[in-house]
């Protein structure tokens, strides 16, 4: 009896046990169990511990509420310009009426991807390659609201829908690869050649700047080696005067006699037989006759008197060259117009002593030496 009741208590306990699985129910979080009573449907277990009628309630369905991701493989698209492309969709959607994505549908995972081929091909057939390849946001958007209309009736909300890729047939590759490297090569040549053009502006201008540059700078020198040569031209002009002023001066107050003209004649024959042309010089016999007819001569001619008079020193005028500060033709000018008053006041002056007349036709120094010259010819 005691074993009989043993085998009787652990059967009691094992009932018990099963009893409670059956009837107990945990469903996860973020889960949705589907209850049916003899194949039908009973009610939804929210997450949670739940109780069920044991044996007679069934958890069918287990339900995930979260949102899912599903990639679906690449499919081959006719394109408007009757070119096949492969494209690649992922899909991001989530149950919100976990027994209408029971009972609507079989498998609504496989409806979604068949729905997004279709919609996909009539979207993508409507554009070329270059407005696919460019309009991705376009069509995601044309896949989610169709496929959201379409799911509504499942239970199930399309979130977002994604392109992963568009592949173009590999003929199409290399042609827009060709494509592209031309186009690259295009836009290297026109910035190559932009930057030739810009180059070339700036050395014309730099060339240009040059010369204009060096134009100025010659006219300057040009200018500064006129106003020097002007001022020498000057100098010189001024310091000519003021020699034949001294020369003129020194001839009048040295009173010179036949004797300092001889001297200076025997002076003057070495250097005329310095010539390469005097090859024979003969000095005349009756030489100091020469030199005293000489001596008279240049007396006479020059307007020496004989006798010794008191005589007027002539102005000399500034013992400084005055520079005229202003232009070329008024700075000459100026100097001939003192040239002329020291000339005018030693005539005026020699006027008024005897042998007036002698002295201003025979002139200073370079009459006395052409007379010197005379007796050796």
């Amino acid at each position: 009896m005691s074993t009989a009741l043993l085998i009787l208590f652990v059967l009691l306990v094992l009932f018990v046990v099963v009893l409670m699985a059956k009837t107990v129910r945990i469903v996860p979080q973020a889960r949705a169990g589907i209850v049916e009573r003899f194949g039908k449907y009973k009610g939804t277990l929210p997450a949670g511990l739940n109780i069920v009628v044991p044996f007679i309630d069934k958890v069918r369905y287990l339900i995930d509420l979260r949102e899912q991701v599903v990639s679906f493989p690449p499919q081959p698209v006719i394109t408007e310009d009757n070119l096949v492309v492969s494209i690649d969709t992922v899909i991001y959607f989530q149950v919100t009426d976990p027994v209408a994505a029971t009972y609507e549908i079989a498998n609504y995972i496989q409806a979604v991807e068949q729905l997004t081929m279709t919609t996909l091909r009539n979207i993508v057939g409507g554009m070329d390659l270059e407005q696919t390849l460019t309009s991705r946001e376009e069509i995601n958007n044309g896949l989610r609201g169709v496929l959201d209309e379409a799911t509504g009736k499942w239970g199930i909300r399309v979130n977002r829908v994604e392109i992963k890729g568009i592949d173009p047939p590999p003929s199409i590759k290399d042609a827009m690869e060709k494509q592209m490297r031309a186009d690259r090569d295009k836009r290297a040549l026109i910035l190559s050649a932009e930057g030739q053009r810009q180059s070339a502006i700036l050395t014309a201008e730099g060339n240009k700047q040059s010369a204009i540059l060096n134009a100025e700078g010659e006219r300057e020198s040009q200018i500064l080696r006129a106003q020097a040569e002007r001022e020498a031209a000057i100098l010189r002009a001024q310091g000519e005067g003021q020699a034949i002023q001294t020369v003129f001066q020194a001839i009048h107050d040295g009173q010179p006699d036949q004797a300092l003209l001889a001297y200076q004649y025997l002076q003057m024959m070495p250097k005329i037989a310095e010539g390469d042309a005097n090859k024979v010089w003969v000095i005349p016999s009756e030489i100091t006759k020469a030199l005293e007819g000489l001596g008279s001569s240049m007396n006479e001619l020059a307007g020496i008197p004989r006798d010794a008079t008191p005589r007027t020193r002539v102005d000399m005028g500034p013992s400084e060259p005055q520079i005229p500060e202003s232009s070329a033709a008024l700075g000459q000018r100026e100097t001939s117009e003192a040239v002329q008053a020291a000339i005018a006041e030693a005539e005026s002056a020699a006027q008024t002593r005897p042998g007036a007349s002698a002295v201003r036709n025979a002139g200073p120094g370079p009459s006395v030496g052409e007379g010197g010259s005379t007796p050796t010819q």
